[in-house]
């Protein structure tokens, strides 16, 4: 099969990172040679950009937090991802561009113009092949996330930011259902992973 680009999306404590395993596995019985990557982060300055994003120590205004993003992104994908399927890997990514419409369009209030404006500037290459969008309910997730450990500055927002970035994810997924699949992520750990590796078979047989 072609080397293709998958992103994992979805709010605070939606469980990607047992997403991301459920995938590795899959990937590995068929032999896909499979790079598992991240954001903000996923190269060297990209994870520089991601501690100055995530520390709860500093405050940015919207637009900053944005542009911080995006260079995040563009150096993500020319250093990482791209180099990644020019290869032959696969990709899967822990958030990408869909994640500045539901944190910066739908969490900050950003216009949706804005957002849609500098992702045109990435190549038509990095436009993700399937994106799984791991949907519960907001409470729920921040639930799990406080599980974790110590809250970066987004975990920090309240429960009403996180729902503006839920209904922007949800909107994503309505406009572009061919591309962005909803996993019902209030199930447990084996569960969700049955369902990713059923949608995987579906599309990849």
């Amino acid at each position: 099969m072609k080397p293709t680009f998958i992103t994992l999306e979805g709010v605070e404590g939606a469980g990607k990172t047992t997403v991301l395993e459920a995938i590795a596995a899959w990937a590995a019985q068929r032999g896909i040679d499979l790079l598992q990557t991240r954001e903000p982060g996923g190269c060297p300055s990209s994870e520089r950009l991601r501690e100055l994003l995530l520390d709860p120590a500093l405050c940015w205004c919207s637009e900053a937090e944005l542009l911080l993003m995006f260079a995040a992104r563009w150096q993500h994908w020319s250093e990482t991802i791209e180099p990644a399927l020019k290869r032959g890997q696969w990709v899967v990514s822990d958030r990408f561009v869909d994640a500045s419409f539901a944190y910066q369009c739908g969490g900050r209030g950003l216009a949706w113009e804005r957002v849609q404006a500098l992702a045109d500037q990435l190549p038509k290459m990095a436009r993700p092949g399937l994106t799984l969008l791991l949907d519960l309910p907001v409470e729920l997730g921040l639930e799990r996330a406080r599980k974790r450990g110590p809250e970066d500055r987004f975990e920090q927002e309240k429960a009403a930011f996180f729902e503006r970035v839920r209904q922007a994810y949800l909107q994503l997924a309505e406009a572009e259902p061919e591309r962005v699949v909803i996993v019902d992520a209030t199930q447990n750990q084996s569960q969700v992973a049955e369902q990713v590796t059923k949608m995987l078979e579906a599309r990849y047989q």
